[in-house]
């Protein structure tokens, strides 16, 4: 199946919905990161002290799955409408387009009103273009 396409108009009508997956994505991953911090630390303590932290750990361990899949299952809607998540820490969205007749990317991150970027696909958030200069 091709990737859908998005016109301006149809993406920034997006945005809101977006910006709420977003937050919660990377709320999630937050929680995920410092669970797995504190298995680490864990992990560690058990080298010297064997199975007192067993059930510390295995709890840590549960706590960070369970975020995991929550950022997974936000993932997976944020796929379903189309559109493509490049970075969940910048909250950084491209949406496929076409302009001057060839596939490109609309160039979103959350904090931004509106979408005022684009880029080639190849191009990535380094190459990123006023909007200005296409229309």
């Amino acid at each position: 199946m091709a990737p859908r396409q998005f016109t301006l108009d149809e993406a920034q009508q997006m945005l809101p919905h977006l910006a709420s997956l977003l937050m919660q994505m990377q709320q999630g991953k937050q929680k995920h990161d410092a669970f797995e911090r504190q298995v680490a630390e864990i992990e560690e303590k058990m080298a010297g002290n064997g199975r007192v932290l067993e059930a510390q750990l295995n709890e840590a361990r549960q706590e960070m799955a369970k975020a995991a899949a929550q950022v997974n299952s936000l993932l997976e809607r944020l796929q379903t409408l189309g559109c493509e998540l490049k970075d969940i820490d910048q909250g950084l969205v491209d949406f496929r387009t076409l302009m001057d007749g060839r596939e490109v990317y609309l160039c979103w991150k959350l904090g931004e009103a509106n979408i005022g970027w684009w880029h080639e696909l190849e191009a990535g958030f380094a190459g990123r273009q006023r909007l200005e200069e296409w229309t």
